[in-house]
């Protein structure tokens, strides 16, 4: 079997001297997408803010593996230009810099090159624009100012088909959508998995229905910092009607 493409092996991390996860073990392979599950405050969210090297946590034992290299002393920027992508729970404004030169920045950096044709960049972006079905208007916008949810949700994608990672980690891209803004999304998602089929997904989620639209190969429930059950998709409909009380059981 070939080298996992992301491997974390009993990662411990901490906040403010608090221990938040405890002994994480996952591993990932090229293609695959999984699911994160679990109640407020299991860890989902830090688990993937951890693996892309946000400050505010500490690992203090275990390793995250990138293609079988430890990267828990990279910096943020190296994960990055490394190929780790993460979509925000809720996505930043920006204001001044619009969309196509954040991309064009951006793409610049993963590729390893000081800067990019800004046509090169135009023509990429609009074909994933239409593809996407976004607005051309959209790239001359200031990044997230004044978007609405979906439109900041729909420009992480945007961002992620032009980046191309290696691994994407997608922190609750379902919050605060509806129904028709989720399918867009997801339906955005799956496009550019069609179009960068090694890529890793995981989905951070509380919610059943964007795994419906985005079927998971494998579904870990995290409860307390630990991953306390994995299974295949259907695990996220035995979550649905039954909750997190049986596995809440499970670190007692």
């Amino acid at each position: 079997m070939s080298q996992p493409l992301l491997e974390l092996r009993n990662l411990h991390v901490e906040a403010d001297g608090a221990a938040i996860l405890r002994g994480i073990d996952l591993t990932v392979r090229e293609g695959e997408v999984h699911a994160l599950m679990g109640p407020n405050g299991a860890g989902k969210s830090t688990l993937a803010n951890v693996v892309m090297g946000h400050p505010g946590y500490r690992v203090t034992d275990g390793e995250i593996l990138l293609r079988g290299e430890n990267i828990a002393s990279w910096s943020p920027d190296t994960r990055a230009r490394a190929g780790i992508f993460l979509a925000f729970q809720y996505p930043e404004a920006i204001s001044g810099v619009s969309v196509i030169q954040f991309l064009r920045q951006a793409i610049a950096a993963r590729k390893g090159l000081e800067e990019l044709s800004i046509l090169e960049v135009r023509l990429d972006l609009a074909e994933w624009m239409d593809r996407l079905g976004m607005d051309p208007a959209f790239a001359e916008r200031h990044l997230n100012e004044g978007f609405s949810g979906g439109e900041r949700k729909r420009n992480e994608v945007l961002q992620m088909a032009l980046l191309e990672p290696a691994i994407a980690f997608l922190d609750e891209t379902d919050s605060g959508l509806d129904i028709d803004a989720l399918r867009i999304v997801a339906r955005g998602v799956r496009t550019v998995r069609d179009e960068n089929p090694l890529m890793g997904v995981v989905v951070v989620t509380h919610y059943v229905k964007l795994l419906e639209e985005i079927e998971p190969d494998q579904v870990h429930i995290l409860v307390d910092g630990r991953i306390v059950h994995t299974a295949n998709a259907e695990l996220a409909q035995q979550i649905e009607l039954d909750g997190y009380d049986a596995w809440r059981a499970v670190t007692t």
